[in-house]
């Protein structure tokens, strides 16, 4: 509301309170709060980036607006239809903000790391509008390895490696680059959960695809339950990598403890992808009653 985004971009998905409850049950502890408060910011941007590549402008206007960020430029923004002038112009306050903030803590000014994980989303999304303008479909195991990026996992915790102070120049820069499996396996849980389909009250048309479409263009005479099934599966098999990485983690800290992420970090991945059932667990009725249920239990 205070950056004008809610009049500007109408048609953007605004669920702040339910998106920081999500930062509220991952990034757990008092001392913590402002972290959990600028991550909701980023969290914000990510789904009304996402609605502005599907609902609101041209492909065009889409690679101009992915070149600003890249750039990292306000002034290759000026040309840009407006919401996508303010939506840049805020999201580039915000994460100037939050790197201004690691270096007054932390003595790490960041903001090369977070420019680069930014426009690895955008290019992300940028990928997906190529695909859709070009009537190209993709095979189930390329749009997945794009659905984690687009998914905004990797883009918010890289912002939450530098608010947690750790010795980050490497791992900062290997995360963009090569996504750790603590970060990819939440980033398809939550992209395969999104697939299922049930999230239908986010006016979405779903132009840019689904996994269970695309697994069963490649498996004709699949049924749509066995489909279905096979993404539940996958879901499994990703819960399993990561329990794997956090338990194998928590060893290599023992032995040395500059060789893998905080725990923190790791608590907060297996947190956040616990969450991604209670954040897509609509019923029938479009509602999200595990939410609403986790929100009492919490607050009041």
């Amino acid at each position: 509301m205070d950056l004008g985004l809610a009049q500007e971009i109408p048609v953007a998905r605004d669920q702040v309170q339910k998106w920081f409850v999500w930062m509220m049950t991952a990034i757990q502890g008092a001392s913590l709060s402002r972290c959990r408060i600028e991550l909701t910011k980023i969290v914000s941007f990510v789904y009304i980036v996402d609605d502005i590549f599907d609902l609101v402008s041209t492909r065009e206007e889409l690679y101009c607006f992915t070149h600003a960020v890249r750039m990292w430029d306000l002034a290759a923004a000026d040309s840009l239809p407006s919401c996508m002038r303010s939506c840049f112009r805020a999201l580039h306050t915000v994460t100037n903000d939050i790197a201004d903030m690691v270096e007054r803590e932390h003595g790490v000014n960041p903001i090369n790391h977070l420019k680069k994980a930014w426009a690895m989303l955008f290019d992300g999304f940028m990928t997906e509008t190529k695909w859709l303008s070009a009537g190209q479909v993709p095979d189930s195991e390329e749009y997945l390895r794009n659905g984690a990026i687009t998914s905004g996992v990797p883009l918010l915790f890289v912002h939450l490696l530098f608010m947690l102070g750790h010795e980050v120049s490497q791992n900062a820069a290997e995360f963009v680059d090569h996504i750790p499996l603590v970060i990819s396996c939440p980033a398809k849980i939550l992209r395969l959960w999104d697939d299922l389909g049930s999230a239908k009250d986010e006016a979405q048309e779903g132009l840019d695809g689904s996994y269970k479409e695309l697994y069963l263009k490649e498996n004709p005479g699949l049924a749509a339950g066995e489909a279905e099934e096979h993404v539940r599966r996958l879901i499994a098999g990703e819960w399993e990598e990561l329990n794997r990485e956090c338990f194998s983690a928590s060893s290599r800290r023992r032995s040395s403890p500059a060789a893998t992420f905080p725990a923190g970090f790791s608590q907060a991945a297996l947190n956040a992808a616990r969450m991604v059932g209670v954040m897509y667990g609509y019923d029938g009725e479009q509602r999200l009653p595990a939410l609403d249920d986790y929100v009492r239990m919490l607050l009041f």
